[in-house]
């Protein structure tokens, strides 16, 4: 039997998510499907270990410095199905979230590329239901928290609807769409990969679909971590590339936005960590990276790795 879908999940040596992930999929899938995960930095105790509760999963051992679109792609590049499932190992299904999304590409014109679930908080409420399209001034009032009040077409409508951007954290796409062009660009180290994906697909004449009514959960934990100083630089420069499209006083404009921005966020963490408070000590670090970085040419792999090794100091 062919195929039907290659779920690909990357897990960064985390079993308290990745099982019940891995749980959800293999109750509430019917179709022919495979799984194929990016074990990235398993520690040899939980490699084995997953090996053993899970013989019918194939792990793609990943053990160099990877950004998400690199560890995705690893696994991408071994898939058989006719359709890929992206998933995060942080979501868990209630309901056969991928034999819906295969039925869906059913009812959709050809030039439909990919169709993603309605992606909710565990306790329900509502976290992703289609994404509007981008520029660099949704980019900017996103750093400054500022929500988009107008309503768009491509977000929280009924039904199949579509879309313009997808999530990363769960999608089902054509592999042999995704494959031609060229999986995800690694360029992104730790995001917009997805947006970029999307701005792609669009730009090609190719659509991006949603069924609201297929849900799936995404835990999306906030807690600050320590990596947070060395993923934010990173994924600053990346969405730095993205936004400004090749234009080099474009790209100095937004630097110099971001800058001022992240300086401001620099000096209110900076005096909520003196009082010993342990999230303002990493964002008050991770903020400077992003301060120290942002005019550079570095690339958000490069920015990663320096940050990263200064943390396993």
């Amino acid at each position: 039997m062919d195929t039907c879908v290659s779920v690909v999940i990357v897990c960064m040596n985390n079993l308290k998510n990745l099982y019940p992930c891995l749980d959800s999929i293999i109750k509430y899938t019917h179709v022919s499907y495979e799984i194929l995960v990016t074990a990235f930095m398993f520690s040899h105790e939980n490699m084995e270990k997953v090996k053993r509760d899970y013989p019918n999963v194939t792990f793609i051992e990943s053990n160099k410095l990877r950004g998400f679109s690199e560890n995705n792609n690893l696994a991408l590049r071994q898939a058989k199905g006719k359709y890929c499932f992206i998933v995060n190992d942080d979501t868990f299904m209630k309901s056969p979230v991928i034999d819906s999304l295969v039925d869906s590409f059913k009812k959709l014109p050809d030039d439909v590329a990919i169709v993603s679930p309605n992606i909710k908080y565990p306790d329900g409420k509502d976290q992703i239901c289609g994404r509007r399209k981008y520029n660099w001034r949704s980019w900017l009032k996103s750093l400054l928290r500022i929500k988009e009040r107008s309503k768009s077409i491509f977000e929280n409508q009924k039904g199949l609807f579509q879309s313009y951007n997808i999530s990363g954290a769960a999608f089902l796409i054509k592999t042999a769409i995704f494959k031609k062009l060229g999986w995800f660009d690694e360029t992104y180290y730790f995001c917009p990969e997805d947006i970029a994906l999307s701005d792609t697909i669009n730009k090609q004449g190719m659509k991006v679909y949603v069924d609201s009514e297929n849900v799936i959960y995404h835990i999306a934990s906030g807690t600050a971590s320590t990596v947070q100083s060395a993923t934010m630089p990173a994924h600053t420069m990346g969405a730095l590339i993205f936004y400004s499209h090749g234009n080099p006083f474009l790209r100095f404009f937004l630097a110099l936005c971001v800058f001022g921005i992240r300086s401001t966020f620099l000096l209110i963490h900076g005096i909520k960590s003196l009082g010993g408070n342990t999230r303002s000590k990493i964002l008050f670090r991770s903020n400077l990276n992003v301060c120290h970085s942002i005019f550079t040419k570095r690339l958000p792999k490069e920015l990663f790795i320096k940050y990263y090794n200064k943390i396993k100091r």
